[in-house]
């Protein structure tokens, strides 16, 4: 049986919307997970409360607690077919446990439940597990944004066709 877009069988995780208890959380995954262009705590209260936005959150069972893990953050606009990936996060120490593919698993579906047809992204052109990760799921790359990051680098910019059920 392929692992491939499956957490090893040791790590339990749900993603379920995020929800305002897990704010903290959220907090403390966004400055584990990135040491810049992180979201503020505003931004991310703002994400869980929008009905334009969807926070997924992705918990894991540790000693029978829910530990959140990862997140991913979508925005939608009710003029558009197409939502927009704008952050996915992964708690360093859990890196390398398919929570990445686990996450947008549940961004696509999300994506494709609220009636939109096609996801977009950026990514750090030297984020290089990312840029394997969306090309293999079949990412197409539609351009760069120069300058992007806060520290001058360029964002990859990607898109995919979803189909609706």
């Amino acid at each position: 049986m392929s692992r491939n877009r499956r957490e090893p069988a040791a790590l339990k995780v749900a993603i379920r919307p995020a929800v305002a208890a897990d704010l903290d959380a959220l907090v403390a995954l966004e400055h584990a997970a990135f040491a810049t262009d992180r979201a503020e705590r505003r931004a991310i209260r703002h994400a869980i409360r929008s009905p334009s936005m969807t926070l997924l959150a992705a918990l894991a069972q540790d000693g029978g607690e829910d530990i959140l893990v990862g997140a991913a953050t979508l925005e939608r606009r009710s003029t558009s077919l197409v939502a927009r990936l704008s952050s996915i996060a992964v708690a360093p120490a859990r890196a390398g446990h398919g929570l990445g593919s686990l996450l947008l698993d549940a961004a696509e579906a999300d994506t494709v439940g609220h009636g939109r047809t096609r996801l977009r992204l950026e990514v750090r052109a030297d984020n290089g597990a990312g840029i394997r990760l969306y090309e293999r799921r079949g990412y197409v790359r539609i351009g760069t944004k120069p300058d992007y990051y806060e520290d001058g680098m360029e964002a990859w910019c990607y898109e995919k066709a979803l189909a609706l059920a």
